[in-house]
């Protein structure tokens, strides 16, 4: 009789933590330019501490469930997925939170929607409200979304007339779809890999990091990744050519899933099949769907040169860091005329490194499941690629999720999602050191509450050994 309990603890906590983001983001949340709030206001202030302690009381009602998995009587898959429902339920209608992407997809949705050529200009070419809400080092750049994204977001444009909140909700549906999306071929993907259904769901698609950026923040990597998914699921039986379709799809909303192609084709291998004959037939779905799926759009093919737009000056990727430390050293050498080749360089290098690290792994594919494999590759491209989000994560973590070889694999990811969970400002800007105070203050205040609840349960359980 504990268990249920138990679950609808874990539910209502987890249901609260999501409601102190939605509350909180009203005012620390990336809002609408008009809207904004100052962030030194005291509603800004209180919003940005309320999110942090939301925050912390997802990641341990997180924690909570995952113990629960473990247990002697785990919850079921469907259990699984009635508690993503509810933690997600307050999200819905939340302003957007952790980034202003969103934006730069309605706006660029507007541009196809008016027949302007979305990779050669930025949202300035649209002019008017919605490029207003478009980030200053995204007003001049190119899209680098595929054509089945941007035919998406043009026909989102279509329907919503350009109205701000409502193109924000349809944005947040087309999210959902991708997580539904998500959760519908974990299981299946952990059984062909000998996982636990359970524990890939709540590793994931529970996942905080999927409820703080693929629902709150409605970014397209959920619809990549939740065609990605159910495309291998396809190809795990008798449909590898739907399969090779489906993860085609996903690499039109963003590149990266192309990946996804090696291990349609692996599968196909594994099942018996001629190695040539799978690769053939792979790529010739491919290459159909490419041309077929672009042609319906009417967007072309500008977004292969458009693929270096997420490369920012100042992220924080490994080699961006790496290449702007370099720059440093050599002007303080008197060496400033290299200095500007430093990062351009590092990334250079970033690139061969990924590409031999993933013929590695497929070299050494026989001791990893296809899906496994696919996944180790999508973490190296984030570890090594030009650019990372905290979101970006995810890209490997989902096919983890549903691959890893072990538990103690599963710990390290939920030790790397706590981690990057508290990475990044609600409003999607970089923080001051009044906004880092704030939100360590927010997350302590919910460390304590959580701390007295613990001792508020626990003291029933003393008196009666006493």
């Amino acid at each position: 009789m504990a268990f249920p309990v138990d679950l609808r603890r874990c539910q209502a906590l987890g249901l609260a933590g999501t409601a102190f983001l939605a509350l909180g983001g009203e005012t620390a949340g990336a809002l609408p330019v008009r809207e904004l709030i100052a962030p030194s206001s005291a509603h800004a202030a209180l919003g940005l501490v309320g999110v942090y302690f939301g925050i912390i009381l997802l990641i341990a009602a997180w924690a909570l469930l995952g113990r629960l998995i473990r247990s002697a009587e785990p919850p079921s898959p469907r259990a699984m997925l009635l508690v993503l429902a509810v933690w997600a339920a307050p999200l819905l209608l939340a302003p957007p939170l952790f980034s202003r992407d969103v934006y730069s997809y309605l706006a660029q949705g507007a541009m196809v929607d008016a027949h302007m050529d979305v990779y050669a200009h930025g949202p300035a070419r649209l002019g008017g409200p919605l490029a207003d809400e478009v980030s200053p080092l995204w007003q001049q750049t190119g899209a680098p979304y595929g054509p089945v994204f941007l035919a998406v977001a043009s026909a989102l444009s279509g329907i919503t007339r350009g109205e701000i909140p409502a193109g924000l909700f349809g944005m947040r549906l087309v999210a959902l779809l991708g997580v539904a999306l998500m959760a519908a071929a974990l299981p299946r993907l952990a059984r062909h890999s000998g996982a636990d259904p359970a524990a890939a769901l709540w590793l994931g698609a529970l996942n905080p990091l999927v409820l703080l950026h693929l629902v709150a923040g409605a970014h397209n990597d959920a619809i990549m990744l939740g065609l990605l998914g159910v495309g291998l699921v396809a190809a795990l039986g008798r449909w590898p050519v739907l399969g090779a379709i489906l993860v085609t799809l996903a690499a039109l909303v963003k590149a990266p899933a192309v990946l996804g192609l090696a291990a349609v084709v692996a599968l196909q291998i594994r099942a018996g099949r001629s190695p040539v004959r799978s690769v053939l037939t792979t790529g010739a779905a491919a290459a159909v769907t490419t041309v077929v799926a672009t042609t319906l759009a009417g967007t072309g093919y500008g977004w292969i040169g458009a693929l270096k737009t997420p490369v920012s000056p100042q992220n924080w990727a490994l080699t961006s860091l790496l290449g702007r430390a370099t720059g440093t050293l050599l002007t303080k050498l008197g060496l400033g005329d290299l200095a500007p080749l430093a990062v351009p360089a590092w990334h250079v290098l970033g690139l061969a490194a990924t590409a031999v690290a993933i013929a590695a792994i497929w070299l050494r594919r026989p001791r990893f499941s296809p899906v496994y494999a696919l996944g180790l590759s999508f973490a190296v491209v984030v570890v090594l690629g030009p650019a990372i989000r905290p979101w970006y994560a995810l890209w490997g973590l989902f096919l983890l999720a549903a691959a890893a070889p072990s538990s103690s694999v599963r710990h390290r990811l939920a030790a790397v999602t706590g981690v990057v969970a508290l990475l990044a400002m609600p409003n999607g800007l970089p923080a001051g050191a009044e906004e880092l105070i704030l939100a360590v203050s927010g997350g302590v205040l919910a460390v304590v509450v959580l701390w007295q609840a613990h001792q508020a349960a626990q003291a029933p359980l003393r008196e009666s050994t006493v």
